[in-house]
């Protein structure tokens, strides 16, 4: 007799990602004593791009609120590239920001969550395998590395996050933040992937801008 079949870690990742939506995210939160205020629209400017006739540079961290996925907007002394800004994230939302209802869905880490930055790219390694996470850590985490500061000047929303899973090194998932904050994939494991980057040894993720 044969056994179910079991997807692999990067299938489950397109399971999570279709299968789950906004509305889903209501049920999620309802139990959390959640206010929907104090919430920053995905919308706003870019992490690490200063705002329009100012020197202020604003990071873009994403976490829940009662309405969805929102980024926190975060002063910055300058440009933040994919890796402080994924470290920030996993750090989790400041006390102020849960006293305005913002919430995390990351699991723990067992190890650091890496970025190598690229042209209109960046390439994520993730610790954990995606059946491991909520959807919603998928979108915290690829929207926070869209919004980053990176080579070739791309908008967030054309931005290819790749997605490389512990067992599956070779084969990543391209996502695109959407503006709402929603990732959803765009290429399946082995079509046309680039070869994987290397992580620096220190797991710093290589060149990140800062």
């Amino acid at each position: 007799m044969r056994s179910p079949t079991r997807p692999t870690p990067s299938a489950a990742l397109y399971l999570i990602l279709f299968t789950a939506t906004a509305v889903l995210l209501f049920p999620l939160l309802a139990g959390c004593g959640i206010t929907p205020t104090g919430y920053v629209q995905a919308g706003a400017p870019a992490q690490g791009v200063p705002q329009p006739g100012s020197s202020t540079y604003t990071a873009r961290i994403f976490f829940l609120s009662p309405v969805g996925i929102h980024a926190a907007a975060r002063p910055a002394d300058g440009p933040v590239g994919p890796q402080e800004a994924l470290d920030l994230l996993v750090k989790g939302p400041t006390a102020a920001e849960r006293a305005r209802g913002l919430v995390s869905a990351l699991p723990p880490m067992p190890g650091r969550l890496t970025a190598v930055p690229a042209s209109g790219a960046v390439s994520v390694f993730l610790p954990v395998p995606v059946s491991r996470m909520e959807a919603t850590a998928v979108h915290q985490i690829a929207c926070t590395a869209a919004n980053a500061d990176l080579p070739g000047g791309r908008p967030a929303t054309e931005v290819d996050v790749r997605m490389y899973e512990p067992a599956s090194r070779d084969t990543p998932w391209t996502l695109r933040c959407s503006s709402n904050g929603i990732a959803l994939p765009t290429a399946v494991p082995g079509s046309s992937a680039p070869p994987a980057p290397t992580p620096a040894p220190n797991g710093s993720g290589g060149p990140a801008t800062r």
